[in-house]
């Protein structure tokens, strides 16, 4: 990955985008912990061992950092924590970056239900699609949401976001295989940057609700 693309402080207003760090530990899990029923129905889960596959369990919170650093490292993944206001509310990834002749990632989040309804996932996925494009060097960016997850799917579709299709159960989301809605932008969707148009049409938005509940994958 070329710098300066990570690591990276990307900021608008109150809210800020850094790198996920071990001594998040407390905060996050505050978080976590608050917002436990209300995220669960969006949450990725880990499906049964296959007969000949391996068993897994669902990593402790210091080696889902370490791992997402070195994925960073790597190149392949983008970790962020959101802070509002100072605060830690929420956790956003750029994941499964490719390059080659596909130049592409996807993003997942999830956010504090206490700042719902005040621009704060939009704005957070704005500021990191035009880094990915502008930095990083990504051509496209894709955000894969459940159907019936309207909260997420209004966060993009605000955004402008594309809606390209199914994925038949495409994760294992609270217990089973999900069927996930595909949305997508291309650089050269937006040559003005999403944050421009974010500014430009969130006073139509700002009395809207949006709950930016997790969507996709790398939550």
């Amino acid at each position: 990955m070329n710098s300066p693309s990570w690591p990276v402080v990307l900021a608008e207003g109150d809210i800020l985008l850094r790198p996920i760090k071990l001594r998040d530990q407390r905060p996050w899990r505050e978080v976590n912990r608050r917002n436990r029923d209300w995220l669960r129905p969006w949450e990725a889960t880990i499906p049964p061992p296959t007969p000949s596959g391996p068993i897994a369990h669902r990593p402790t919170y210091r080696q889902m950092v370490r791992h997402l650093r070195s994925e960073a490292n790597a190149g392949r993944m983008l970790p962020f924590v959101i802070e509002y206001q100072g605060r830690l509310v929420g956790q956003l990834t750029v994941a499964g970056i490719t390059w080659g002749s596909m130049c592409s990632g996807h993003v997942g989040y999830w956010v504090d239900q206490s700042v719902a309804g005040r621009g704060v996932m939009p704005t957070a996925v704005a500021l990191v699609v035009d880094h990915c494009f502008r930095s990083v060097g990504l051509h496209r960016i894709e955000v894969c949401i459940r159907p019936e997850n309207g909260p997420s799917r209004r966060v993009v579709e605000k955004l402008g976001f594309r809606e390209e299709g199914l994925r038949p159960r495409y994760l294992h989301i609270d217990g089973a295989w999900r069927d996930h809605l595909v949305f997508a932008l291309t650089s050269e969707e937006v040559p003005e940057g999403l944050m421009n148009r974010w500014r430009r049409t969130r006073p139509r938005q700002e009395h809207r609700s949006e709950h930016g509940n997790p969507a996709g994958p790398g939550n």
